[in-house]
C-alpha cells in the first residue's frame, strides 16, 4: 500500500529512451504479468517480451525489477522500455534552433522519424534530442513526416504543453514549406486549393474525395524555375496528413522524389539517395506563455 511517505517510482531516461505505462486491470485471466503482456500486445512475439525480461527492461510500480515469473497483480501499473536488436541508422543531424524554458525548436532532416514507432527507436528526432539534453518530459507539439525536413517544435514541460497544442487545434500557428516540383507554365500562381482528403488505399496514404466538402486548403506560390523544375513556397491552412504532397500531385506536379504521389514506390530503408525535396521553412505564432511573437526558419535550403 502507497502512502504519503512512500516514494513514488519515476522510471528514468534509459539510453534517451522514456519508459511506457501499462495498466494491469483485474478483469484478465493471466497468471503472470509476462502472459498478460503477451496477450495485450499480440502483435509483438513472445520471445521479444522474453528478451525484455531478460535485459531487465521491465519494472513494476514501486521501481523494482519484475521476471517472466512475476505474478499478475491487477489494479496497479507497471513500466517497460523498449529497444531494437537493430535499426537503420540515418545519417543525417538535427539542429537546435531555439530553447526557452518551455520550448526546443528543432531543424529535423530528412528521413528521420519524429517518435520512436515500428522499426525506429534510437534512430528518431524524439529520442536523439532526449539523449542530447536529458529532457525526460520532452513531447513534439506538432509532426512531420519522416521523408519532410525542417522546423518542429517541441515542448519542454508537461505543463505548459497543452497550452502549445491548443495553437495547433485552433489554428493559430502560421507555417510556410518549400517544395521542389515540375515546372508547368500553364498554371497560374499565386492559387488557393481546396479539396476533401481521407484515408486512402494503402491505408498509409490519402486520397481526394471529389464528393465530400472540403476540408483542406493550401495556398501555392511560385518562387522561381529553371522550366524544367520551380520552387513553390506553400502555405496551408489546414494541418491533413499529406496535405501538401496530395495537392501538388492533384496539379499535376508532384513533389521531387516523392515515393507515395502519384505512385507508391518502395525504396530500401537504407537508401538515402533521394530525399523528398519538402521543407518545413518557417513557423510563426503567438506564445501562449510569454504573449510574444515568435517566429523561427530553418537553415536548410531547396536548392533547383
Amino acid at each position: 500500500m502507497i502512502n504519503s511517505t512512500t516514494p513514488i517510482f519515476s522510471p528514468p531516461l534509459m539510453n534517451g529512451v522514456s519508459a511506457s505505462k501499462v495498466f494491469l486491470p483485474h478483469d484478465v485471466s493471466a497468471s503472470t504479468i509476462f502472459d498478460y503482456l503477451c496477450q495485450h500486445f499480440p502483435h509483438i512475439q513472445v520471445s521479444e517480451w522474453q528478451q525484455r525480461f531478460a535485459d531487465k527492461l521491465i519494472y513494476a510500480a514501486d521501481g523494482s525489477q519484475l521476471t517472466v515469473e512475476s505474478r499478475y497483480t491487477p489494479n496497479t501499473h507497471i513500466f517497460y522500455y523498449r529497444f531494437l536488436a537493430h535499426e537503420v541508422h540515418v545519417p543525417f543531424q538535427h539542429e537546435i534552433l531555439f530553447e526557452n524554458d518551455d520550448l526546443l525548436v528543432v531543424d529535423k532532416p530528412h528521413f528521420l522519424t519524429m517518435t520512436p514507432t515500428g522499426q525506429y527507436v534510437q534512430e528518431t528526432l524524439l529520442v536523439r534530442l532526449k539523449k542530447q539534453t536529458g529532457y525526460e518530459d520532452l513531447t513534439p507539439i506538432h509532426r512531420l513526416d519522416r521523408e519532410t525536413a525542417g522546423v518542429v517544435l517541441f515542448c519542454k514541460k508537461t505543463a505548459s504543453r497543452g497550452a502549445y497544442q491548443q495553437l495547433f487545434a485552433e489554428r493559430k500557428v502560421q507555417k510556410t514549406y518549400h517544395a521542389i516540383a515540375k515546372y508547368r507554365p500553364e498554371l497560374n500562381f499565386p492559387q488557393v486549393l481546396r479539396l476533401h482528403l481521407e484515408k486512402g488505399q494503402p491505408f498509409y496514404t490519402m486520397q481526394i474525395n471529389a464528393d465530400k466538402p472540403n476540408n483542406t486548403e493550401t495556398q501555392i506560390e511560385l518562387l522561381m524555375h529553371d522550366h524544367q523544375h520551380a520552387i513553390y513556397k506553400l502555405s496551408p491552412k489546414t494541418g491533413k496528413q499529406h496535405q501538401l504532397r496530395v495537392h501538388l500531385n492533384y496539379l499535376g506536379i508532384p513533389i521531387l522524389n516523392d515515393s507515395f504521389y502519384p505512385h507508391i514506390e518502395h525504396k530500401a530503408e537504407d537508401d538515402f539517395s533521394q530525399p523528398l525535396q519538402l521543407l518545413a521553412k518557417e513557423i510563426w505564432f503567438i506564445d501562449p506563455i510569454l504573449n510574444q511573437e515568435m517566429q523561427f526558419s530553418s537553415k536548410l535550403e531547396l536548392t533547383l
